[in-house]
């Protein structure tokens, strides 16, 4: 895992150009603290290229790992990566590939040359990559299917591309047109002598490109458990110490439980034979040490129990969101932002976590209330390809904040592909029935039941079996609590009763919200000339118990409130559920709702387009036009593409809208 920035195409002088990028690239520096490097190559037209790696040395650490990487000394071929290509050795046999540079990104150079842009469907592992063929004068760049790897894209109005890893290299440069969210399972290509680029979907499985697709597959218990236990396995490839995220709930204490017992039979992993780390954070007496605890005792690992308060959380609040990029997922970011410094600490450089199987087996608490198999089905689809702006995103902003690489081998395109393709019905819901050994059918059944084996058991059945709970409920009830009343502190009921006037783009429905779209716009909106653009990357809608907008309409009550996204807020369901205030909608107002607050479908219609679907796969820019978006390619450009823009003046967003590739 790394940070990389590329701008190619630059015209101006190269001295000054050099400094700028320099400068911009250092806003990264925490992605790679272990080395930089950077390419520079001018053209004969006087256009300039600039390849930029910040590296965290995980595979190959050293000189034999460096970046920026070539196929030969011609330098013909030049690219940077981030992240983590874990069947690069097959693919070096494979293709015969021979190379002093050891990285395991070294092989996405070759298999370009050897097979064009389609090579990317041969990879098997997270990344952004960005290729300039100097040669033909082509231009490549690539992400992995679900965004586990952050980047962007940027286009410049003296016809240059940009690519980052994050946002805030793009958001004030003032050769900068605009830019947005490079599309999770997309390539985007650039010939010679043209002036647009387009990107195309690489990453096409029916069950992402077609929304009315509802698998009838069956689901074979030990295919399941074999495909996770194989995502696990092939990502403890490091040459560094390695750790886990343990909070005691059902998907991290499984990844915990295969990492022990199959790490010896895992390739190019370090530390074979010493004894698994795992690492858990809460408020003293919280949910999660408690169970974590419990976990670690069973499975026998090294296990640290890190501890914080409700103030220093609130400490962290403009931190977390000048890493985050997004005013979401603060909640669960800031206890993941305060563990992994403490990790980074400890001396590790990689950690596995458990995202993706709340959201590919249906585990948040809400989805009890689905109201058929089939819109289980599509609430996964639409919860899973948005995880790149939501879960994905926080994983590795919040770890990557302090140098330390995150792997999620649950969304693995084998388990991804699996789980999706697999008929809803055994995913339902149905808690007053039981199975033949007498468990419910619970969230996450299929994959509690693919690693229920009494004979070899992976967990104790107290843990396999245990409800979910949401991360940032599970750290400690006083974390949430405290900072909606931190929140109502900060903002007054005037500066809320306004919130049209401050917020007009989908003004927020708590005071938690106002705080965190201030914090925001502090970082990335006030006095940028492209500010609609850091808007345009974030998802909006309401949510309860961390839904989409959508799935708000299967309860009447849920479309009357203002949202939560606390497990606590599906009442009959969590355990504390009873005892939980979800406010209603317009609660605190002197005004009538606002035209302005969208119900849940009108929400969604403003949410972005990553391809494939029409509606509301994701966020790439705010969608301003309704109608179906065409698959594969789509013409991509800088100054000539459909927009409808807007400036903001001072705090005030005055409009904030794109045409979402037209």
């Amino acid at each position: 895992m790394c940070g990389i920035f590329a701008v190619i195409g630059l015209t101006g002088d190269p001295l000054h150009n050099r400094k700028r990028v320099y400068g911009l690239s250092k806003r990264i520096r925490h992605r790679g603290p272990d080395s930089y490097k950077m390419d520079v190559s001018i053209k004969e037209d006087g256009k300039q290229t600039y390849m930029v790696h910040k590296r965290l040395s995980i595979v190959a650490p050293g000189p034999s790992g460096e970046q920026p990487l070539y196929t030969d000394a011609s330098h013909d071929t030049t690219f940077i990566a981030n992240g983590e290509i874990y069947n690069h050795g097959h693919l070096r046999e494979k293709y015969n590939i021979v190379s002093e540079n050891k990285s395991d990104c070294q092989v996405i150079g070759h298999l370009y040359e050897q097979n064009g842009p389609e090579f990317i469907r041969e990879l098997d592992g997270m990344f952004a990559f960005v290729i300039e063929d100097r040669k033909t004068g082509t231009i490549m760049a690539g992400r992995d299917h679900m965004g586990k790897i952050p980047c962007y894209i940027a286009y410049g109005k003296d016809g240059s591309v940009w690519f980052s890893s994050e946002m805030k290299t793009l958001v004030d440069d003032p050769g900068i047109a605009k830019y947005e969210i490079f599309p999770p399972g997309h390539y985007y290509i650039r010939e010679k002598g043209e002036t647009e680029g387009k990107m195309v979907r690489w990453y096409d499985p029916k069950w992402v490109t077609d929304v009315e697709y509802i698998p009838d597959r069956k689901a074979d218990y030990t295919e399941l458990r074999e495909t996770v236990v194989d995502a696990v396995k092939n990502r403890l490839m490091a040459d560094v110490p390695y750790a886990v995220l343990l909070s005691g709930g059902l998907d991290s204490s499984l990844i915990t439980s295969i990492a022990v017992r199959h790490k010896k039979e895992s390739k190019n992993t370090f530390g074979a034979d010493e004894p698994v780390h795992s690492f858990s954070i809460g408020i003293k007496g919280a949910p999660d040490l408690i169970a974590a605890r419990k976990v670690a005792d069973a499975l026998g690992t090294v296990h640290h129990e890190i501890h914080f308060t409700p103030e220093e959380a609130l400490d962290a609040l403009p931190d977390i969101v000048w890493h985050l990029e997004t005013f979401e997922q603060v909640r669960a970011s800031v206890p993941m932002y305060l563990l992994s410094r403490a990790i980074k600490s400890y001396g590790f450089k990689m950690v596995l976590s458990g995202e993706g199987a709340d959201e590919l087996f249906g585990g948040y608490l809400y989805f009890h209330k689905a109201p058929s198999a089939a819109e289980f089905h599509k609430e996964c689809a639409r919860k899973t390809t948005r995880l790149h702006q939501w879960d994905v995103l926080r994983a590795n902003k919040s770890t990557m904040a302090w140098g330390i690489e995150v792997r999620t081998p649950l969304l693995s395109q084998q388990v991804c592909d699996y789980a999706m393709n697999t008929d809803p019905e055994q995913k339902m819901i149905r808690m007053n029935e039981t199975d033949e050994d007498g468990h419910p059918f619970l969230e996450k059944y299929l994959l509690r039941k693919a690693f229920d084996t009494p004979d070899q058991p992976y967990l104790p059945d107290e843990v396999l079996w245990r409800q979910k709970e949401q991360f940032s409920d599970g750290v400690g009830y006083d974390w949430v609590d405290g900072l909606q009343d931190y929140a109502n502190k900060m903002v007054s009921d005037e500066q809320f009763a306004n919130r049209e006037q401050r917020f007009p783009l989908n003004p927020p429905t708590t005071k938690e919200y106002y705080l965190l779209r201030e914090i925001f716009e502090e970082h990335f909106v006030t006095g940028m000339e492209n500010g609609d653009c850091a808007y345009a990357t974030c998802p909006f809608g309401k949510s309860i118990a961390c839904s989409t907008p959508e799935a708000v309409a299967w309860d009447p009550e849920w479309e009357k409130s203002v949202g939560d996204i606390s497990g606590r807020a599906v009442k009959n369901v969590h355990v504390a559920g009873d005892k939980f205030d979800l406010k209603k909608d317009g609660a605190g107002k002197d005004t009538k709702s606002s035209a302005k607050e969208k119900k849940p479908a009108e929400a969604a219609s403003v949410m972005a387009i990553i391809g494939g679907h029409a509606g509301v796969r994701g966020s790439v820019a705010v969608k301003a036009a309704k109608g179906p978006v065409k698959s594969g390619a789509r013409a991509l450009g800088g100054r000539g593409r459909a927009a409808v823009k807007s400036r903001f003046v001072g705090l005030r967003a005055v409009r904030a809208s794109a045409v979402a590739f037209a």
